[in-house]
């Protein structure tokens, strides 16, 4: 029998094969099972290849140190896949990776997909809660929290759900908020040390906000720390009678955390009844707050208010930012927040010191500046029965969607809304099963609105870049930075969007089809980089070709 001798091109067309071959299977070799966030995993940041809680790290600051796509690149940007969820049609989640496993909720559902191609792995279901109102009544869920091998969720009637990583099995269920009818939850839970740290939503609907820790082993509670004091307690003479009980401040959004200080820094939501402010005289503590506390037993260790004794629904629920950088000719430890009153703040985190305060957008019309204590100077304007235009309008000046900070450019990212409203005054008294707000809003047909990406230098106190939206202005996608120079947001004409982080610049975007109401992340399996976000019903991953 006679064989061909091997020949120099035969042997580099095998040699390619075989690389090939290797690579193919490299990228599509069933993924690891082994989940077990350690501590030091979340203690570490900036994010790599895993993306291991709802902001990416405990700072807030949405940054990934991932750089294979970057400016040059990013226009080649392709879908890799596309996962579908059949019972909700506006997911808020953002993903969270841990070693190429992929972790998303869907209403009350959780899920592990493969982070390479979407497969789903396991799903664990569980049916929405009937009866709710206002925004529990919509079954969002923003994500889960991991510790070791088990994934915490918050469901939409406030229960705490505690999976194996592995199977989706439930291990433990803890109703967390029993108190009043009208309670419900949204958030991604925090996860500090050995406890899971969860908040509930309902602040325009007369409960009592709080934050509650949970040994995330055992789902004990720890502790409990009230956002409106009680009879006797400090700030409690805004909260006459059992107003207390019904005074909001809800926490429905996750905090951050800074491990050198132990200090967890957490947004609370408006008070109740909202456009009524005859029956809750004074600031009513500790509404429209950002709170820094000891995760290991709850206390306060400081408080900060941005809008005191509020009339317009301006929660602090916006992400606290955790940001380490020279302020003034001096190191400094920063809080850095765009409030939904229409200023963004920046403070020292470790004692709550005021440093400054600028407005962002130019329709303001509820204070005439922020003095040096930190206090808004008002205009006196208030709701009425006939109704008053106040400016920022009811969805306020920016909200909910994440902002993000930049080690690359030192900007703070976020989006703005140009907008008014028209607030209306009734009072009424509370009853569970209906909400609080003491009437409503109306959206002046005569104003236009306006959706706005911004970049804040908060050392100038100026704006280096602004970049004006186009669309519907219902959206609520957020931003992330990366390492590769490129500012990624869900933006108001349902396209996933990338611009140059230094400029503004568009680079690329991908028109979804459907509103972006979710926050992007980014993640690495195999050296390759994905980025991620929730639009509609759908969970899209993207990687270069």
């Amino acid at each position: 029998m006679y064989i061909r001798p091997r020949t120099r091109w035969t042997t580099l067309v095998w040699l390619f094969l075989f690389v090939a071959a290797a690579a193919q299977n490299k990228f599509n070799a069933p993924i690891s099972t082994t989940v077990d966030v350690l501590p030091a995993d979340l203690v570490a940041q900036p994010p790599g290849e895993n993306w291991v809680s709802y902001n990416g790290d405990y700072s807030g600051r949405r940054y990934s140190s991932l750089s294979e796509i970057n400016v040059q690149n990013v226009g080649q940007l392709r879908a890799q896949w596309v996962f579908h969820s059949d019972n909700s049609s506006r997911l808020e989640v953002t993903p969270v990776v841990i070693n190429g496993m992929m972790f998303v909720t869907a209403s009350n559902d959780a899920l592990a997909l493969d982070a390479r191609t979407g497969r789903v792995v396991w799903h664990y279901t569980r049916p929405v809660t009937e009866g709710l109102i206002d925004d529990a009544s919509r079954h969002v869920s923003r994500g889960v929290a991991v510790w070791h091998s088990r994934i915490y969720l918050e469901t939409d009637n406030a229960h705490l759900l505690c999976l194996d990583a592995r199977s989706g099995h439930l291990i433990w269920d803890v109703a967390y908020a029993v108190e009043n009818k009208n309670y419900g939850a949204t958030s991604a839970p925090l996860l500090v040390k050995d406890k899971v740290l969860v908040g509930t939503s309902g602040g325009d609907d007369g409960v009592r906000g709080f934050v509650a820790a949970y040994d995330a082993l055992t789902g004990k509670q720890a502790w409990r720390f009230w956002t409106i004091p009680g009879p006797g307690e400090f700030g409690s003479a805004s909260w006459p009678g059992k107003l207390y009980i019904h005074g909001g401040g809800t926490t429905w959004m996750p905090g951050t955390y800074d491990p050198e200080l132990n200090t967890i820094y957490w947004g609370t939501s408006n008070p109740s009844p909202d456009f009524d402010g005859e029956v809750r005289p004074g600031d009513d503590l500790y509404t429209d707050c950002v709170l820094a506390m000891d995760p290991d037993n709850g206390k306060l260790k400081w408080y900060f208010q941005f809008t005191p004794h509020d009339l317009f629904d301006y929660d602090a629920t916006e992400t606290p930012v955790l940001i380490d950088a020279v302020y003034q000719g001096e190191p400094r430890k920063l809080l850095v927040e765009a409030n939904r009153n229409g200023f963004v703040y920046v403070l020292d985190r470790s004692n709550g010191k005021f440093l400054s305060a600028v407005p962002f957008v130019e329709k303001l019309n509820w204070a005439r500046g922020i003095d040096a204590q930190g206090r808004p100077i008002r205009t006196g304007i208030q709701p009425s029965a006939e109704g008053t235009r106040v400016c920022p309008g009811f969805a306020g000046a920016t909200n909910w969607f994440a902002p993000s900070y930049s080690e690359v450019t030192h900007l703070f990212y976020f989006k703005a809304l140009e907008d008014c409203g028209n607030f209306f005054l009734k009072p009424e008294q509370f009853s569970e099963g209906r909400t609080y707000y003491a009437n409503g809003v109306k959206h002046l047909s005569s104003e236009s609105r306006q959706k706005i990406l911004l970049a804040y230098n908060f050392d100038t106190k100026s704006f280096a870049w602004k970049y004006p939206q186009v669309g519907s202005t219902y959206s609520s996608g957020g931003t992330m930075t990366t390492a590769g120079g490129i500012v990624f947001f869900g933006d108001d004409s349902q396209s996933f969007e990338a611009v140059d982080a230094q400029n503004g610049e568009p680079l690329w975007h991908f028109n979804t089809g459907q509103s972006v109401d979710a926050s992007p992340m980014s993640y690495a399996i195999a050296g390759k980089q994905y980025v991620a976000i929730a639009s509609g019903s759908d969970v899209f991953s993207f990687g270069l070709p």
